[in-house]
């Protein structure tokens, strides 16, 4: 078995509605608790984090397994979605949506389309992330597939 380790160093210094900074490699940015729940908005937050490994780990899952079937794509893009939930004080995050617009170019048979449509669903479920809060977090997918003009 293999294992890979990542590494995480943060500073935080004051109170709640201070600003901290965390360094991960490639992500080195300020943190802080966004507006939306009456903080600073200062950089990035826990909530776009968990947000943004979902979506990398979903965009990226997908395009391998495009790739390793040789579906011609002429562009893949996405939007995601995080919901938030403030009851009696409690925060939680209640869910994500994944909406992936995936382009085909011309060439696309039928066949791949439909495969396409398959390794949408497939992609959410075969990705890391979407796994580890699984049971935690509500997952959604909303793609959009078509072919190039």
């Amino acid at each position: 078995m293999e294992e890979h380790r990542f590494h995480l160093t943060a500073n935080w210094t004051g109170g709640r509605n201070s600003v901290g900074e965390i360094n991960a490699g490639n992500l080195k940015t300020q943190i802080s608790i966004p507006p939306e729940m009456d903080g600073p908005g200062i950089g990035t937050n826990p909530d776009e984090m968990l947000l943004g490994a979902a979506a990398t780990c979903y965009i990226i899952t997908l395009a391998a397994m495009l790739e390793r079937r040789n579906i011609p794509v002429a562009s893949l893009t996405q939007h995601s979605e995080g919901i938030v939930e403030v009851d009696k004080g409690v925060i939680t995050y209640k869910k994500i949506i994944h909406r992936p617009n995936v382009v085909l170019k011309k060439e696309c048979s039928a066949n791949q389309v439909e495969k396409v449509k398959v390794l949408a669903e497939r992609a959410e479920k075969s990705c890391m992330i979407s796994r580890a809060i699984q049971g935690n977090v509500e997952i959604g997918l909303e793609a959009i597939i078509g072919i190039e003009n």
